[in-house]
């Protein structure tokens, strides 16, 4: 079992060979950028991942952006075109995992940052609360969402971008097109795993 706070560990626990206040000195920040010593405490390596995704549901967050007028009203959704594992080209949206000892809000604006730049602006919600929540499985046809590397459960937001959007990681463009536009419903049938589906989930939210 995992070792909550500064419980002494038994010795078949995952952390069991860390020494006691080794979280001490760790702030969120470090787990979302690491530190000069390299991946804080708790930080999962590809083999980790790996075999956590085999084994429980991994929390996501998943964003909608969106440029709106002076008066709120959603005017633009933006997609983002995505190098994909196999180096094909995929239209999705912005997700990213949960890190441990990270808040939902600074999952957010973390994630925004990595696909968007440090400067896109965001105006992260006052709630919390997702406009939906989308499940992923890894056997396709269980639910409308998909994704074969894992079981995840993403929390959905709708997020307003105000700065320069300047795509970088695994982002290549990041395409806006008006709520309105004729080409919408074409151009969210382009996203795959049902990520299309929480985009027109997003749109009807915001009215």
């Amino acid at each position: 079992m995992p070792v909550m706070n500064d419980e002494v560990p038994d010795d078949g626990d995952f952390d069991a060979g860390r020494r006691r206040g080794e979280f001490d000195d760790i702030t969120p920040e470090d787990f979302a950028r690491g530190t000069r010593r390299g991946d804080p405490p708790g930080w999962l390596d590809r083999p980790r991942l790996d075999e956590v995704r085999r084994s429980v549901p991994v929390v996501y967050v998943e964003v909608v952006p969106v440029h709106t007028d002076e008066l709120g009203r959603a005017t633009q959704i933006g997609t983002l075109l995505h190098a994909s594992d196999d180096g094909s080209i995929e239209r999705t949206l912005i997700a990213g995992r949960v890190l441990f000892h990270e808040t939902l809000r600074e999952a957010i604006a973390r994630n925004i940052a990595k696909d968007l730049g440090e400067i896109a602006l965001p105006a992260l919600p006052m709630s919390l609360q997702p406009f939906t929540v989308a499940e992923f499985f890894p056997t396709p046809g269980v639910s409308e969402f998909y994704d074969p590397r894992q079981h995840a459960v993403a929390l959905c937001y709708a997020v307003p971008i105000a700065g320069d959007c300047r795509p970088q990681d695994e982002t290549l463009d990041v395409e806006w097109i008006d709520v309105h536009a004729p080409a919408l419903p074409a151009l969210l049938d382009q996203m795959p795993y049902g990520h299309g589906v929480i985009a027109r989930r997003a749109l009807d939210w915001l009215g």
